[in-house]
């Protein structure tokens, strides 16, 4: 009996994206913005790692976070991106059983160093303005060394949680993602029998890392925020407020859609909503964090000035 029910189930090979939208008009309209997007993405966040990496004035541990943020705001969004760029040129996009766990692998891999990486620089920005006298003996090299393997090391056991449970599961039809990406959940209702199992490891590990990674967030700027507020000169408050406002800036944007995707109870949203916000936190923040750190921070654009003005002479 259960062979012949194995016998009646079309083992599933590929998946088809839906994507965002099957609207002529708004597919080309989308290709258009996103591909923009995309490309922004890419100038901006290796121009961050090259100003970084060819500043000597930014070789601090703040910029070194900073710099590999913007590696991962890289692979983050390069996972994303062209499969949802193509799905606007196609009526039909398909991607492989095995692209697609690995897809959903690197974008979760991506996230969630992402995670340590923000609370690393929470950390590194408490340090820096409540014990500013220890700053350069607890933020040593190999402090920064080890939680930056940390953070890549969190991101890639996150990862393998996912990859294991979709490992275990089979699918047998339908095969029609309902969003733009192999996202978990709705691979989860495409798989054959009871899921339950496949959810609860990934569920403990992302809330573990978004639990502890915001905790260490709130409680650092707790701190900051305190230290600023019991500061007497208002240059000092001035300073210390605009080397905070970018990272909370990256930070709200990020865990504000996260959360709201992968906390918020499902009923209360529709499947459109859990699109737009993935948008958000998958191709424009990614985006949004270069400028976000350019634009507002004197030391990066005092760095492009003077890298600008040695390629001017050398040219």
């Amino acid at each position: 009996m259960a062979l012949m029910q194995m016998e009646n189930h079309t083992t599933v090979r590929e998946f088809i994206i839906l994507g965002l939208t099957d609207n002529p008009t708004l597919c080309a309209f989308f290709f258009i913005i996103f591909l923009g997007v995309y490309i922004v993405t890419i100038v901006g966040n290796i121009s961050i790692i090259i100003l970084i990496r060819c500043s000597p004035q930014l070789h601090t541990p703040m910029y070194i976070f900073l710099s590999h943020l913007a590696f991962v705001d890289l692979g983050y969004s390069t996972s994303v991106t062209p499969v949802m760029l193509l799905s606007f040129l196609r009526e039909r996009t398909t991607i492989s059983v095995t692209g697609c766990i690995v897809q959903l692998a690197s974008d979760v891999a991506f996230g969630t160093t992402e995670c340590f990486l923000l609370a690393t620089m929470a950390y590194d920005r408490y340090v820096a303005i409540c014990s500013p006298l220890l700053y350069s003996t607890q933020m040593s090299p190999v402090v920064c060394f080890l939680l930056l393997g940390a953070s890549y090391l969190g991101g890639y056991l996150n990862a393998s949680s996912f990859t294991g449970c979709l490992l275990n599961l089979s699918f047998c039809g339908p095969n029609k993602i309902n969003h733009f990406f192999c996202d978990l959940f709705p691979l989860l209702k495409l798989s054959c029998g009871h899921a339950y199992i496949a959810e609860i490891s990934p569920a403990i590990s992302s809330a573990s890392v978004l639990i502890s990674t915001l905790f260490t967030i709130i409680v650092s700027y707790s701190y900051i925020l305190h230290s600023i507020l019991n500061m007497r000169s208002t240059e000092g408050r001035k300073k210390a407020f605009s080397t905070c406002t970018s990272h909370l800036t990256a930070v709200t944007l990020f865990y504000g859609t996260v959360l709201f995707v992968y906390v918020m109870p499902k009923s209360s949203y529709s499947a459109d909503q859990v699109k737009v916000a993935s948008v958000i936190y998958t191709v424009v923040v990614p985006m949004l964090n270069p400028l976000i750190y350019s634009l507002r921070n004197k030391e990066v654009k005092g760095a492009m000035r003077k890298l600008t003005g040695k390629m001017h002479c050398f040219f």
